[in-house]
């Protein structure tokens, strides 16, 4: 059996690249061809907590524990729905706030957190 020898590199292995004739504004570098690489962003807010990171304009990102269960049955309906988690979470919260309001004791529960941190 004989060895073969790959001493002529990865040129040799991939050929010869083809030539490419370049436009005048290529080649005298009027035309800008520095390309953003990634995502473009999707806000310019400012932001004040690390919490806030990452979102869009009027969020911010919640940490909470909840039952195993219960995440289980979150993603299985948001998979249904066909849509984000933290939009099922949404739902969730306004239809419980909602419940709140129907009941006219959202404004008192706001009003005695409020007064809790002082704010």
């Amino acid at each position: 059996m004989s060895k073969k020898g790959f001493s002529g590199g990865l040129s040799s292995l991939l050929g010869e690249s083809p030539k490419v004739k370049r436009t005048e504004k290529e080649v005298s570098g009027t035309e800008n061809t520095k390309r953003r690489v990634g995502r473009p962003k999707t806000q310019l807010k400012v932001i004040t907590k690390t919490s806030e990171e990452g979102t869009k304009e009027g969020e911010i990102r919640a940490t909470f524990i909840v039952k195993t269960e219960l995440l289980e049955k979150l993603k299985a309906i948001a998979h249904y729905e066909r849509t984000l988690i933290k939009y099922t979470v949404e739902k969730a919260l306004e239809e419980a706030i909602a419940k709140y309001e129907k009941k006219g004791v959202l404004d008192e529960a706001v009003s005695i957190y409020s007064k809790k941190d002082g704010k």
